[in-house]
């Protein structure tokens, strides 16, 4: 039995936090009820690139759930909602702060029709504080954490923009299931429900206390700024290239690890200057002349023995393909249609396969399902539509 069978969740999220979360929360065997807006619904199924027709986003992030289409601007669909309300144990959304408020669905309103409801609430910068109603990106979310300044390089200061969205997952989806997962366990204690804001700039900050600690050391030592040795600081915390053009990863920070490596290398004069800060540009010059004397398959061989912390730099498609990836299922295609790839959920049980799950759902599928459940006749549902409520 998987561990949130019988748990029913209502998603009003969209495009990649909210989705991923609730997906996640399929993956443990909640009962997911996306619940979207009948005329533009979740814009990430027109967004590019697509796979037959539909955003490759929306494909990744909503396997295993219902879809159901209701217009929370009727009378008529305020009223449905109430009636979903009261058999779910959590609510999902993703607005601006007040927006939820101002549909009359705010948390003190849900429980008191639900005192048991779980209301889970992702935004960029939290419910209350400055910057509450600010719009904003997951770039945005970072550069208000440091985490953005932190990744400095090169001569003229410019701050590389991440090719992930560490605000969106690990701010936001993270953070959000983290939450719903104590809260049903603390609902069994208390008997009620709660609210749990999630800030995805908030979430950042956990991902910078590496920096923050030698951030507050060198305020503390009343020293200019906090030396961080993960940034390029180091050689032997680089990236190298080969004569073939192809890159390596050298992440051998302990002594152990930099010293074996140079005795392959044939560097051990290198050893004595690991921690040497004034000559780095020198130790990382000769690391890479090693690299540029040799290809590839060279360099592999020579290291596939050792435990030195060197790896390929591969790409996605090389990802996909690894021998060790593909031992652990990573990435797996549905049963119901081999052409739609999906992610392996990290802490999915083995039984836990994604392949067997349901497909992402076309909007609104599962929507008169939905209503019979509530009791709602056909007939009902037909004038339901025509009004524009579904």
């Amino acid at each position: 039995m998987a561990a949130l069978e019988g748990i029913k969740v209502l998603d009003l999220t969209r495009l990649l936090p909210g989705p991923l979360a609730s997906m996640y929360l399929a993956d443990y065997g909640a009962d997911i009820i996306k619940i979207e807006d009948p005329f533009l619904g979740d814009y990430a199924r027109d967004l590019e690139p697509k796979i037959g027709g539909i955003g490759s986003l929306y494909q990744l992030v909503n396997r295993g759930k219902k879809s159901m289409t209701l217009n929370l601007q009727t009378e008529e669909g305020k009223g449905i909602f109430r009636q979903l309300v009261a058999q779910a144990d959590v609510v999902l959304e993703g607005f601006r702060p007040g927006v939820m408020t101002r549909l009359g669905f705010d948390y003190d309103t849900l429980s008191a029709w639900n005192p048991r409801i779980i209301y889970c609430s992702i935004s960029g910068y939290g419910q209350d504080g400055p910057y509450a109603k600010k719009a904003g990106h997951d770039l945005n979310f970072i550069g208000f954490t440091g985490l953005l300044f932190d990744l400095l390089q090169g001569s003229k200061g410019t701050p590389l923009l991440p090719p992930i969205q560490t605000a969106d997952i690990g701010g936001g989806t993270f953070h959000a299931v983290m939450g719903i997962l104590q809260a049903l366990i603390g609902r069994e204690k208390k008997g009620k429900g709660e609210f749990i804001d999630v800030s995805m700039t908030d979430g950042v900050f956990p991902f910078m206390l590496p920096p923050f600690g030698y951030h507050l050391a060198a305020q503390s030592n009343q020293e200019q700024g906090g030396f961080n040795p993960i940034t390029g600081s180091l050689a032997c915390y680089f990236v190298y290239q080969s004569k073939d053009q192809r890159w390596f990863a050298l992440g051998s920070l302990e002594e152990k690890f930099f010293s074996r490596f140079c005795e392959v290398a044939g560097l051990t004069h290198l050893i004595e200057n690991q921690w040497a800060l004034h000559k780095q540009d020198e130790l990382k010059n000769e690391i890479q002349a090693f690299f540029s004397s040799r290809t590839e398959e060279e360099i592999s061989a020579l290291f596939s023995q050792e435990d030195v912390c060197l790896t390929p730099v591969l790409s996605i498609q090389e990802s996909m393909e690894d021998p060790h990836i593909k031992a652990r299922r990573v990435f797996q295609r549905f049963t119901e249609n081999q052409s739609l790839m999906t992610v392996r959920n990290p802490l999915a049980t083995q039984e836990g396969d994604h392949c067997n799950q349901s497909l992402p759902p076309a909007k609104g599928q599962d929507t008169e399902n939905i209503l019979k459940d509530l009791g709602i006749k056909e007939e009902e549902i037909s004038k339901l539509r025509e009004m524009q409520v579904i």
